[in-house]
């Protein structure tokens, strides 16, 4: 499966196999098999250092034990860059990231005083600061109200268009059918499919996956997918 400049999402059911398969790209866990490459070279030929000013990654879970204010939490994504050039770009890096997923009004607060969706909005926040050509995100949007829904995945999509890579593991198909270029949908620790949207959210496909009846249908005045479980009307 090849990652390239784009975003490409990967869905499906609990157990399937995402944060599995995203953890191998980011080379946090071995691949079982095959080989996982970044910039041509396989993944275990990169130092830790390098790795980490080519691809950044949101964990499903970030925490955090000590008491770090919101600007410190995202000034952690300049880390890579220390020592090097790009150092003297910390504080612009920062303060851009911030301002990006709105988070920039709660700079000094501690980061453990944030609501769930604000500390992922923090946490997307480091990740964005710290300027790599790979995002490898999990589930950024779970924790999040509707608007900031949007803004993270308008931010994901404006980072593909601009020529980098994006893998985001999302739970809502009609977010990744409006958002993702591409979609993998896992099955069994396998990839069912693998292509555009409107290729492979297939009603048939996804109900056999996720085990639930669902009906794929355009938005009338979008045309995008959506993907909705499948209720039969019954009379009371």
């Amino acid at each position: 499966m090849a990652v390239e400049g784009g975003a490409l999402a990967l869905v499906g059911p609990n157990g399937a196999g995402k944060s599995t398969l995203l953890a191998a790209l980011a080379a946090d866990l071995p691949a079982a098999s095959g080989a996982v490459r970044v910039d041509g070279r396989p993944v275990g030929a990169w130092a830790p250092g390098e790795l980490a000013l080519r691809r950044a990654v949101l964990p499903q879970d970030p925490a955090l034990a000590f008491p770090f204010t919101v600007r410190e939490v995202v000034t952690m994504g300049r880390a890579p860059w220390a020592g090097t050039a790009a150092e003297d770009e910390d504080e612009e890096a920062v303060a851009a990231a911030m301002a990006r997923v709105e988070v920039a009004g709660f700079a000094a607060r501690p980061f453990l005083a944030l609501s769930g969706g604000e500390r992922a909005r923090v946490a997307l926040a480091r990740v964005l600061a710290q300027h790599t050509r790979l995002l490898l995100l999990d589930e950024p949007t779970a924790a999040l109200d509707l608007r900031h829904q949007e803004l993270v995945l308008r931010v994901c999509r404006d980072r593909a268009a601009a020529g980098d890579a994006v893998v985001v593991v999302l739970h809502d198909l009609s977010l990744a059918a409006a958002h993702a270029d591409r979609a993998a949908v896992l099955h069994e620790g396998r990839i069912g499919a693998d292509g555009a949207p409107e290729e492979v959210f297939d009603a048939a496909l996804l109900s056999r996956v996720y085990r639930q009846p669902v009906e794929v249908v355009p938005h009338p005045r979008t045309g995008e997918l959506i993907v909705l479980p499948r209720r039969d009307v019954t009379s009371l």
